[in-house]
């Protein structure tokens, strides 16, 4: 197998040698062996590039907005124009089906861009409040600081609108799944983007991250990875009360009402462990708590056992792989863990369980699992997993539905499913979380998207998500 040594940081323009010897190896999730070395960044990386974004603002704020929308739109275009060369990479860092990555960790970014432009042009930056001018201006420097689990589709989230908006950013892609982030940076050179205006950092969190927070150069800091790491972020940026924008975990439950037909239920079920299951649950946004009504929980079990045993686990660039293995050893062995922790608080193991898929012996592999009999108290129905582990918890009414619903400290996601379509929305209001799907309804990349509670702050994609980058003044005339 080829390593690919990407041995240079992008900064104001140009490929530059880090101010550290040290690099990181990006792991192959299929092989397990190394498939990139990228460089560890420093402090003193980030501090140039922080500079170059510094020094590029005001320029860049000031180019007509027509102007930007053509770069992005240009990024947009190279992107498609690469499109198997980043998803053969991306399933290679995080184990999602060859197939899927066309359409998810490639299509939505090039969506992102395109949309991120369209809005650059047609978004109305000024209005009259009565004898006032109330204009939306960039905010400045934004640090964007990216997962692993959907590499481009975060970033393209956060360095699409943040640039579309008028500022420069400084991008730290996950460690874990950087090479994505490289082709977009020599994509943005191919294109002439004036020199600042994207940079790009690789490192550590610990080091390129927490430099990033606390610089006082940085006027906000965009993060998308676990409550934890954004808690972290959070506490660095209050140093220098930064506007700070964080797309944290999930718990997100689906929720099963008491109206449904059989076909409908059946249908459900299944869509539900399909949903539970994107990207071998290592989706922020998965819905991996599935609420039925305790009359219907062996119904329930049934169906979602026998969906999930006929998942194909294996190879990502396999015809008919729905499911490959997971990002990383350090993951495998976390999903392994809350395995073996629903085993040993009384769960109803219903299908997977420890160990890999037989046969898979080589690569970051996790078989698919449900679990039944949960309570709402059990570790496995509070904790962010990202795994494929569904947990399926009865209840009593539903009232009791919306109470265990919203019983967890997340609020990004949801699911409703009713006979009635009316009825179904009525139960989406009533839970604390940023998007629910109604009836199965499809993910609308163009909708704001983001959490409530320790989900996160504040929104991304499309008007929303271009508003988090925009500061607003009022002109007193």
């Amino acid at each position: 197998m080829t390593t690919t040594n990407y041995d240079k940081l992008y900064i104001n323009g140009a490929w530059v040698a880090s101010t550290s010897s040290e690099t990181i190896n990006v792991i192959d999730s299929v092989t397990e062996t190394v498939m990139a070395t990228i460089p560890a960044g420093t402090a003193a990386d980030v501090d140039a590039a922080v500079m170059a974004a510094r020094s590029a603002f005001d320029g860049w704020a000031a180019t007509p907005t027509e102007e930007r929308a053509k770069y992005l739109t240009r990024i947009g275009d190279s992107l498609g124009a690469r499109m198997d060369e980043i998803a053969t990479a991306i399933s290679k860092e995080t184990g999602m089906a060859k197939w899927l990555s066309q359409m998810v960790q490639v299509g939505l970014p090039i969506n992102s861009f395109n949309q991120a432009g369209a809005l650059a042009e047609s978004y109305v930056y000024e209005e009259k409040v009565g004898s006032s001018l109330v204009v939306r201006e960039p905010i400045g420097v934004v640090a964007c600081i990216t997962p692993w689990n959907y590499p481009l589709h975060q970033i393209a989230a956060k360095v699409a609108f943040a640039m579309a908006a008028g500022c420069t950013v400084v991008l730290k892609p996950s460690e874990v799944a950087p090479v994505d982030a490289f082709i977009l940076a020599d994509i943005i050179n191919e294109i002439g983007l004036p020199a600042g205006v994207f940079n790009l950092v690789s490192g550590v969190g610990p080091v390129v991250g927490e430099a990033m927070a606390l610089h006082p150069e940085v006027d906000m800091v965009s993060f998308t990875g676990s409550t934890r790491a954004g808690k972290r972020v959070m506490q660095l940026g209050a140093e220098s009360i930064k506007k700070i924008a964080l797309e944290l975990g999930g718990k997100s439950a689906n929720v099963m009402l008491e109206d449904l037909d059989e076909a409908t239920f059946a249908k459900a079920v299944a869509d539900g462990v399909g949903k539970a299951f994107l990207n071998s649950g290592q989706t922020c946004s998965a819905l991996t708590r599935m609420l039925v009504p305790r009359s219907r929980l062996a119904e329930a079990e049934a169906i979602a056992g026998a969906t999930a045993s006929a998942m194909v686990v294996g190879d990502p660039f396999a015809a008919g792989v729905h499911l490959g293995p997971l990002a990383s050893a350090a993951q495998r062995d976390r999903v392994q863990g809350y395995i073996q922790k629903g085993i040993d608080e009384g769960a109803t193991l219903v299908a997977g369980g420890l160990g890999a898929p037989e046969g898979l012996d080589v690569g970051f592999y996790v078989r698919p699992t449900v679990f039944s009999g949960v309570t709402p108290q059990m570790t496995i129905a509070q904790e962010e997993i990202f795994g494929p582990v569904l947990s399926i918890l009865p209840y009593d009414g539903e009232d009791d539905a919306v109470r265990i619903a919203n019983g967890v400290v997340y609020g990004l996601a949801g699911g409703v499913w009713s006979g009635d379509k009316a009825h179904a929305e009525k139960v989406a209001r009533r839970l604390r979380t940023g998007q629910v799907e109604v009836n199965g309804g499809a993910f609308n990349p163009n909708a704001p998207f983001g959490g409530y509670k320790q989900s996160g702050i504040g929104r991304e994609y499309g008007r929303f998500g271009l508003e988090e980058f925009l500061e607003i003044k009022s002109l007193q005339l």
